[in-house]
């Protein structure tokens, strides 16, 4: 969630986020921090390497999560909770990432200790990640798994 506030703020989004939107204030973010607008001796150069660096993972984070982008995934998410296991799983603050058998990766946002503990102490893991995580944290998909042809 702090990623999530940190990269918002920096692109000025206090409601939801809108591609249209988000991508007019990257492409202005980019102008404004874009490196050869400084001289190699100026100190706001170096600045300016990180800033750029830190606006391009802010826009693809954002996009990554935007309800568009999830509604548009929306079908493979499905296919995917639905026909796949889980193959393993890390936690991290609340941060849960999913990794499932195909190999695709999912972070769920959100997600605190005690549900995490309940979700791991569980019979059935799927069967408590179908009921309480898959579709109640805000999510995105982290990792495409290699498809077997």
């Amino acid at each position: 969630m702090k990623r999530i506030n940190q990269y918002k703020k920096l692109f000025q989004i206090e409601d939801q986020i809108e591609l249209g939107a988000l991508k007019s204030t990257y492409r202005s973010l980019v102008k404004q921090w874009h490196p050869d607008k400084f001289q190699d001796d100026d100190p706001m150069k170096a600045e300016a390497e990180l800033m750029g660096r830190e606006i391009t993972d802010g826009y693809h984070f954002l996009v990554s999560i935007a309800p568009e982008t999830i509604e548009a995934n929306r079908p493979e998410y499905e296919q995917v909770i639905m026909e796949c296991g889980i193959a393993d799983y890390k936690h991290k603050g609340l941060l849960l990432e999913i990794t499932f058998t195909n190999g695709d990766s999912y972070e769920y946002f959100g997600v605190n200790a005690n549900v995490f503990k309940k979700f791991i102490n569980a019979d059935k893991q799927v069967r408590f990640a179908k009921r309480f995580i898959y579709d109640a944290y805000l999510y995105r998909k982290s990792k495409k798994g290699v498809s077997e042809e």
